[in-house]
């Protein structure tokens, strides 16, 4: 960006942030409100869809969508389309609609195949009128996405992952909540939607996938809200966590116009790069320890260790790391955890040898091009940006979390179908990846460093073909003018992706943008020690507690920071005492920012500020 449209914008934002603080008239401002139209609010209509099947006629936005179904459920109904409820059925606590919807075209081919799709599938829950709070907030969606939303007996809005389910926002918060299949419905052939049956790559459905789709569920949402309701919605808002943080980033880069305020979870940003990575701790196994994973009771001796080496605050053990940037625990200096063949007095039967302890330092590293892995004393795998000098592609897990799912007896089956698409070749990925010129037969196991690398190379090179799904573009400017917010979090214990990536992608929004001064009237992130893929405890030690947010305080922060400028510094969470462990509180705080103990109890909030 050149020096006066740098300026230029940093005038914007700062007018944006005039206009908030302001608290009138935002439209007099250049935009905001309406339901993330960034334009006039409409006119309300003469008329308001009912909820029968006279939406399916009353509703046509455009040529490619159609109404497959619609559905009234009145207080007390059992939320099914089919079947006999039973005692778990859930039932509606307010009366509620559900539209189906199906946005074409999709990607012909043959009835079976994975990458065969009609559309985008997209179920709408809207509460009833005198519920409506006037909101839209969408979720996003989870790995490989897909889902029931274009069945005609089967409901997708009953479930929902961190985020919540779109029932259950739509009947207690009273917002329009929906949710969408971005474009495939299949579930257990993982990502082999996303090869045409020669091979080839599903271009159509690679970009339904990685933004089509969410931008068409924003859209559509909003325009049925106005037309059920008779005005359009006030605010809208987008909810995800994994991929439906990764989501939640395309839409600020690709669509900044679609939503006022998004909540972001372990974004699943930089997706081919983290996705490649995740394969590397097999890797390692298959090359270092002759195919022979770490057992569990090794992962957690040298998890826990590395946890009682860095845990102490004020001479407390925390029993998770509260900052694992500063931590570099190396196993094959620790005699407790190697055994006695290597030096060591560790337990029998959980104890490792040197190779092994090596083995857990390059995955702690993250993936290199050689398999090589640096001294932890001289760099712990936190740089700014994966070293150069030590080969890294990519970072890996932090001290002390978790790491079976990308360590354990079998690979994370999204990793492996990556590698099979970013190679075009479906038999490197396990066998539930199927196509017509041949199923996954699990030659991952033969990969060489060099040749996952290689792999990590096709991801970025191929991103034109996969509709960047990387998701990595800093340049929120749109985004930032037009008022939007976005609140970010990760987990500091995450156990698939890791939080470096996060905020590694900060660093380079920061750069682009003109600083954090800048970036945080639009993007705040905030790191939370000790939590995994999920608000949970994501280390070794399952007696850590953490203190952790729950999803309605966090949406409650960002809906407060877009409605009413609250713009937070800081949210205190907590945890209620469980076992042995005793209840406690502590801030996060807004990235780059740190908690920073001024004294007393260092499990009690109010002992930290943020500098």
């Amino acid at each position: 960006m050149q020096a006066n449209s740098r300026f230029d914008f940093r005038v914007k934002v700062l007018f944006r942030v005039a206009c908030v603080a302001a608290a009138a008239g935002l439209a007099a401002c250049g935009g905001g409100g309406g339901g993330g139209g960034g334009g006039v609010v409409p006119p309300p209509s003469q008329t308001k869809l009912s909820c029968d099947d006279s939406i399916k006629s009353g509703f046509k936005p455009d040529a490619n969508t159609t109404v497959l179904l619609v559905k009234s459920f009145k207080t007390g109904d059992p939320l099914l389309l089919s079947g006999t409820p039973t005692p778990t059925t859930p039932t509606a606590t307010t009366d509620v609609c559900v539209v189906k919807l199906l946005v074409g075209p999709g990607n012909p081919g043959p009835a079976d195949a994975p990458s065969t799709s009609p559309g985008i599938g997209i179920e709408v829950w809207l509460p009833n009128e005198a519920k409506w709070n006037q909101r839209v907030h969408v979720k996003g969606g989870g790995g490989w996405a897909g889902g029931v939303h274009t069945s005609l007996t089967a409901l997708a809005g009953i479930t929902g992952g961190t985020a919540g389910a779109p029932a259950q926002t739509a009947m207690v918060e009273g917002a329009v909540s929906a949710s969408t299949d971005t474009g495939h419905a299949n579930t257990a052939n993982g990502g082999s939607f996303a090869m045409r049956p020669d091979g080839t790559i599903n271009i159509l459905l690679w970009n339904d996938f990685a933004q089509r789709g969410i931008h068409e569920m924003a859209v559509k949402t909003k325009a049925l809200t106005a037309a059920f309701y008779g005005t359009p919605a006030k605010f809208a808002y987008w909810n995800g966590f994994s991929t439906g943080g990764r989501q939640g980033h395309m839409e600020a880069q690709a669509h900044p116009a679609d939503f006022d305020g998004i909540l972001a979870g372990a974004p699943a940003i930089n997706w081919t790069k983290f996705i490649t990575a995740e394969l590397y701790p097999q890797i390692v196994y298959q090359r270092d320890l002759g195919g022979v994973p770490l057992t569990p009771a090794q992962l957690t001796l040298m998890g826990n260790a590395a946890i009682n080496a860095c845990d102490v605050v004020n001479g407390q053990h925390l029993g998770y790391i509260p900052d694992p940037s500063q931590c570099r625990y190396d196993p094959l200096l620790d005699a407790s955890v190697l055994c006695a063949s290597s030096g060591g007095t560790g337990p029998a039967g959980s104890c490792v040898t040197a190779a092994q302890a090596l083995a857990m330092n390059k995955i702690w590293y993250g993936q290199t091009a050689d398999g090589s892995v640096p001294s932890p004393s001289a760099d712990n795998g936190f740089a700014t940006s994966p070293s150069v000098s030590a080969n890294q592609r990519w970072y890996g897990l932090t001290r002390g979390t978790n790491p079976s799912g990308l360590a354990g007896p079998a690979p994370f089956s999204i990793a492996t179908d990556m590698v099979a698409l970013e190679l075009q070749d479906p038999t490197w990925a396990r066998p539930n990846f199927i196509n017509a010129t041949g199923n996954g037969i699990d030659r991952w196991r033969t990969l060489s460093y060099a040749a996952l690398s290689n792999a990590y190379d096709q991801g970025v090179a191929l991103q034109s073909a996969f509709a960047n799904i990387n998701t990595d573009d800093p340049n929120l400017e749109r985004f930032a003018v037009r008022g939007a917010k976005m609140l970010v979090y990760h987990g500091l214990a995450d156990t698939l992706i890791p939080p470096q990536g996060t905020t590694h992608y900060y660093t380079r929004l920061s750069d682009r943008m003109g600083g954090d001064a800048v970036v945080r009237n639009f993007y705040r992130l905030f790191l939370v020690p000790g939590m995994g893929h999920g608000l949970s405890n994501g280390t070794t030690n399952p007696a850590a507690n953490p203190p952790l947010p729950t999803i309605d305080q966090l949406y409650s922060t960002l809906t407060a920071w877009v409605e009413g400028g609250n713009s937070p510094e800081r949210i205190d969470i907590s945890a209620a005492a469980s076992g042995s462990s005793p209840a406690s509180s502590r801030p996060i705080c807004m990235y780059p920012t740190k908690a920073t103990l001024t004294g007393g109890d260092p499990r009690v909030a109010a002992s930290y500020v943020c500098s």
